[in-house]
């Protein structure tokens, strides 16, 4: 399945620990606090839960072929629909790897985003109209997971603060790095630097189309763009990488001009996106200057092993 053992077999031990004892009890606790108004106490037993999981998940190495992917899926799939969920969730998770298995990305429409009732964990896939049919808790309460955390919206000058920076800080990361160490596959099958500053410059394509879209027509259809797939072909041309970074740079400049120039309130102006739903031009925003941000570790990584090598 693609899957190192001995990790998996370590991590899968220590999350079924985990999952048995220490996370449900500190969410049990964390709900019990939240009644009593012990709200600071709370949140430091959510944060517990959530970093016990995730640090159990982290060894967890998967096949990156969408065969070995697919199937992992709806393994999973299976093993939830002998569990208390919601079935819509778990035919929604066999959807998804099935889409995988093809090469494509799931629309919205094959994958909603799930509501998850705070007080009971019961599970909706369209925003509850009703009080939770388990433990009454008011539709309003229920916690609604985005398709990736990048889509929570930042404030519009935190947002331009963050667009204008990256660029800066992706230059002084190369600065002084050779064309053919920047073009090298430092490790194998993965992107090298050069293939990364692709990404950051189609990437920043994207998000100017779509800003100027969204001022331009109201309510428009925005595609869904694999833009990661690009990265390999979009890098192989004749260009220097400095002249990728130089177009990303240049890109990203007009798109800071545009956003500075126009009123407040056009920033909430909206479309409708494939996969992800209602999106507005705050929320594009934030998206790809978080997204950025995930992909300058990646640089500072590669240049590190080139400078041992």
């Amino acid at each position: 399945m693609g899957i190192k053992g001995e990790g998996w077999e370590l991590a899968m031990s220590t999350t079924s620990q985990v999952d048995d004892d220490i996370v449900v009890r500190l969410h049990a606790v964390a709900r019990k606090l939240e009644g009593e108004g012990q709200y600071n106490v709370a949140k430091l037993a959510r944060a517990a839960a959530d970093s016990l999981v995730r640090s159990a998940a982290y060894p967890i190495e998967l096949s990156s072929d969408k065969n070995d992917l697919a199937r992992e899926i709806h393994e999973i799939a299976n093993q939830l629909s002998h569990m208390d969920l919601n079935r819509d969730l778990i035919e929604s998770v066999h959807a998804g790897a099935s889409a995988i298995s093809v090469g494509r990305l799931t629309m919205l429409d094959e994958t909603p985003h799930p509501y998850v009732c705070r007080t009971c964990g019961q599970v909706e896939l369209e925003y509850p109209n009703n009080h939770c049919h388990q433990c009454n808790a008011s539709p309003r309460t229920f916690q609604r997971f985005p398709p990736v955390y990048w889509l929570e919206a930042m404030d519009p000058l935190d947002a331009t603060k963050w667009l204008e920076s990256t660029p800066d800080e992706v230059m002084h990361l190369i600065d002084g790095t050779t064309e053919e160490d920047l073009s090298l596959e430092v490790v194998e099958g993965e992107w090298g630097i050069r293939d990364i500053l692709s990404h950051l410059r189609d990437a920043q394509g994207v998000l100017d189309f779509r800003v100027n879209l969204l001022l331009d027509e109201d309510n428009p259809a925005v595609e869904s763009k694999a833009v990661f797939e690009w990265a390999k072909d979009g890098s192989e041309g004749l260009e220097r990488t400095t002249e990728i970074f130089e177009t990303y740079r240049n890109s990203r400049q007009k798109t800071l001009d545009t956003l500075r120039g126009i009123p407040l309130e056009d920033w909430w102006r909206e479309g409708r996106h494939e996969e992800f739903g209602t999106i507005n031009i705050k929320q594009q925003a934030s998206y790809f200057a978080t997204h950025e941000l995930t992909h300058l570790p990646q640089i500072e990584f590669l240049r590190e092993l080139l400078r041992a090598s």
